[in-house]
């Protein structure tokens, strides 16, 4: 069978990793769906939700849901990636073809969004190798567990062995609801998200893929050539528009879920629903249910757990192993100044000094590294290497100060400072007397025994609901390592 493949779909069957077959519980799912094994797959993701879904073409052509996937890690902000070691993840629509899936990763198995499209190169945003994949570390790409990236990957391996071409992948700050888009409409990257969000709309209402295309610097949705055309039309990201139309059916029903979208966001602009508060230095998220695994862990510019605490999280099981050197978002501690609720409810434009850039040492790389051999490769998995993939968790807050050695006197009451002034005037008596009493009544010593319980009392531990079992379980669980580069696990293809 493998000798009618071509180079790329021989890579993708001949690594051990690779070629895990997609698990019977997903297989079994598929048939309760009306999908085959082998048909097309479509991704979208989610920064804010911290969620990654698998869409799979059903036997009538639509596609349909097939699983969500939370995600372990993502770094950056909220918003598109625009240059080399800024640390963005990516947003916007990519095509994955075999030759982006890597079974040789460093991070176990991975696939290249292929950033930048035509789009981005039209705008100048540089940057190379950003990947989904596993270990649960992101320095701009998006961080799966190893035996969710196994999952995905199948998927997409099938799919290809299919039949098709490439898989789409759609990348977003949020679901672009209403809700989402009146929250963060003071944000700088709003004319972008309204631009994506008219492919989002496509996808909605169709459940086909969009067809995508580029041209005067923007995304052009399901384009076709005009009636009177007599060939289809040419699209250059940085060059004028061609004639073309949108199939009538579609821009119909696009309008009008368009309309409904915007009449609900006028109603919550109009109630004062307050806007998101913007980056305060927390670099990325996590799903909530892998902060909950985590001691101190975060959710970061993810969204927390509604009418559920991390605590209660902590119970279920997690998807997959967390490695020990996860590194989690910072809690955000800004004071409630900074609260979306005392910021303007006013759809107006954010100032310049609030826009974000999202800046980097020099030094870091926002993409998958595998280049460096085996023994750097291994130094970065057990937490000696400086990038931030590798880096540890950060140590637990300072607990409460500790109390006093000596209990402080307390201060005289109305009712003591009474009594002295009356007894004063009491006939025949000597006040020398009492003040002769107190002098020589010593002072009472410190109770040594409240000293030492203070002074040696350990800090809690964290109990095993809250992840510190997943933790221990987990940390000799390194992620394979492969010696192999980047340059080198192409050669075939080349």
């Amino acid at each position: 069978m493998l000798a009618g493949c071509d180079t790329d779909q021989v890579s993708l069957a001949t690594n051990a990793k690779a070629n895990q077959p997609v698990p019977p519980k997903l297989v079994a799912a598929m048939g309760e769906k009306n999908m085959d094994l082998q048909s097309p797959i479509l991704i979208r993701l989610f920064k804010q939700e911290a969620e990654l879904e698998i869409w799979k073409q059903t036997r009538s052509g639509q596609f349909a849901l097939l699983k969500t996937y939370p995600i372990c890690r993502w770094s950056g902000d909220l918003g598109p990636k625009v240059r080399e070691g800024d640390r963005q993840a990516p947003e916007g629509f990519y095509s994955i073809n075999p030759s982006q899936m890597n079974p040789q990763s460093a991070y176990y198995l991975s696939f290249n969004t292929g950033f930048p499209n035509a789009f981005d190169r039209a705008l100048g945003r540089t940057g190379s190798q950003l990947m989904v994949h596993g270990d649960c570390s992101s320095r701009g790409c998006y961080a799966m567990t190893d035996e969710q990236i196994a999952e995905i990957y199948s998927l997409g391996r099938e799919s290809f062995f299919g039949g098709q071409k490439a898989f789409q992948f759609q990348a977003y700050p949020f679901r672009m609801t209403p809700v989402n888009m009146a929250k963060h409409r003071n944000n700088p990257n709003m004319a972008f998200w309204k631009m994506i969000k008219e492919g989002y709309d496509h996808f909605e209402v169709t459940r086909q893929e969009p067809k995508v295309d580029f041209c005067e610097k923007k995304y052009v949705f399901d384009a076709a050539k005009a009636p009177d055309a007599k060939r289809d039309p040419v699209f250059d990201a940085s060059a004028k528009c061609p004639a073309y139309v949108i199939p009538e059916d579609i821009a119909s029903a696009v309008r009008e879920k368009q309309g409904r979208d915007e009449a609900e966001y006028a109603k919550l602009v109009a109630k004062g629903t307050p806007v998101a508060r913007m980056n305060t230095g927390i670099d990325g998220g996590m799903n909530k249910i892998f902060a909950a695994k985590i001691p101190e862990g975060s959710t970061g510019l993810s969204e927390g757990a509604e009418g559920t605490t991390l605590q209660m999280l902590a119970m279920a099981k997690a998807p997959g192993t967390i490695p020990g050197h996860v590194n989690p978002p910072k809690p955000n501690l800004e004071p409630a100044a900074a609260s979306p609720q005392e910021e303007p409810v006013v759809a107006v434009s954010a100032p310049a000094t609030s826009t974000r850039v999202a800046a980097a040492a020099p030094a870091e790389k926002s993409q998958e590294k595998s280049q460096g051999g085996f023994f750097s490769n291994l130094g970065r998995k057990m937490g000696m290497g400086t990038a931030d993939t590798t880096a540890t968790t950060p140590p637990p807050q300072a607990t409460a100060s500790v109390a006093p050695a000596t209990k402080p006197a307390a201060p005289p009451t109305a009712a003591s400072r009474l009594k002295a002034a009356v007894t004063r005037f009491v006939p025949g008596h000597d006040a020398s007397k009492d003040k002769a009493v107190a002098t020589a009544k010593p002072a009472e010593p410190a109770k040594p025994a409240e000293t030492k319980v203070a002074a040696t009392r350990p800090a809690l531990k964290p109990s095993a609901s809250d992840g510190a079992g997943d933790s221990a379980q987990m940390a000799g669980a390194a992620p394979v390592v492969s010696s192999n580069s980047f340059d080198s696990r192409f050669g075939a293809v080349k």
